[in-house]
């Protein structure tokens, strides 16, 4: 009798292990999918244009697992109009955050979000004032600002914290450097042009008014309201007045694009083309993607002051 029940004893505490044992497996799962979407050995990080690849790569330089890839191909440019293909649907199913520009840029973000519901988007524009033209349409164009360029490298960074908690503490000091050298540049480029009496520009398109308000440019007149859309005969004519009322000597083309309509202005008014660009693609010169964008200021401060001082 008594050997029975120590049989029943002996079968019940070993029961009671075992489903105990279970129980403790069930709770450290748990706790390890919800202390960070990066849970996994990769964090794969997607971007949607190079602007927001250039930041990403910079907050996220050295951080152990995390891959970063840039969706859209490198010559793409501003995503005006742009169409998902069916491999940058691809790209984004192995992705755990997708950083975008946001202030309006990426228009196909919701047949994303319709597609994938539980990816993480990253925003790099969240808190940044967004301008709008004289019909009242948004400029995503916020990053070409260097200001601007260092609220999104933070807001990227802290967003990123969230998602991959691990790293935190890495991409926040990333974040730091690269905001260092961004601060260093912008007062170089305010140190050389707030002293220029000739502050009247006219641009390729509307990529620089965040620019001219860092710089206290007066942007005149844009040539092409979205590159590719050329402007029409009055459009042209319209702007050659312009010019030619303000005295103006230089009109600013972009190194991304062709130059018929600046190069026929300035057939017409003698005034003399150069090139701004709003860091979308990589410059011949930029070796280095890392400083892709930090080049890309520096010829536009060397161009601008070429053409004003």
């Amino acid at each position: 009798m008594f050997a029975k029940l120590a049989k029943v004893a002996a079968m019940v505490a070993i029961c009671s292990l075992i489903l105990s044992g279970c129980g403790q497996s069930k709770v450290s799962d748990s706790q390890t999918s919800s202390s960070s979407v990066a849970s996994d050995k990769n964090f794969i990080i997607v971007t949607s244009f190079y602007p927001m690849y250039v930041s990403t790569i910079n907050v996220t330089k050295g951080v152990p697992g995390v891959q970063v890839i840039n969706m859209t191909k490198p010559q793409t440019g501003c995503l005006h109009d742009y169409q998902l293909t069916p491999e940058d649907l691809k790209t984004l199913e192995k992705a755990n955050a997708f950083v975008i520009n946001g202030a309006g840029m990426e228009a196909f973000l919701d047949k994303v979000i319709k597609q994938q519901p539980q990816l993480k988007i990253v925003d790099a524009s969240k808190g940044i004032e967004v301008l709008k033209n004289k019909n009242g349409e948004e400029n995503p164009h916020v990053w070409v600002s260097i200001s601007n360029a260092i609220l999104q490298a933070n807001n990227i960074a802290e967003q990123l914290a969230v998602l991959d908690s691990t790293h935190a503490t890495e991409y926040r000091s990333n974040a730091a450097e690269y905001v260092q050298k961004l601060t260093a540049l912008k007062v170089k480029m305010h140190k050389s042009l707030d002293g220029l009496k000739n502050r009247d520009i006219i641009t390729f398109h509307e990529a620089f008014p965040y620019f001219a308000q860092e710089f206290s440019l007066n942007i005149v007149a844009v040539i092409e309201r979205e590159p590719g859309t050329e402007p029409s005969p009055e459009e042209l004519a319209d702007t050659i007045r312009k010019v030619k009322a303000a005295e103006i000597k230089a009109l600013f083309a972009e190194p991304q694009y062709p130059a018929k309509a600046a190069d026929a202005i300035a057939r017409e008014t003698g005034a003399k083309v150069y090139s701004l660009d709003p860091a979308v693609v990589a410059g011949e010169a930029d070796n280095d993607a890392y400083d892709s964008y930090l080049n890309a200021m520096e010829r536009n401060l060397q161009a601008l002051l070429g053409a004003l001082k």
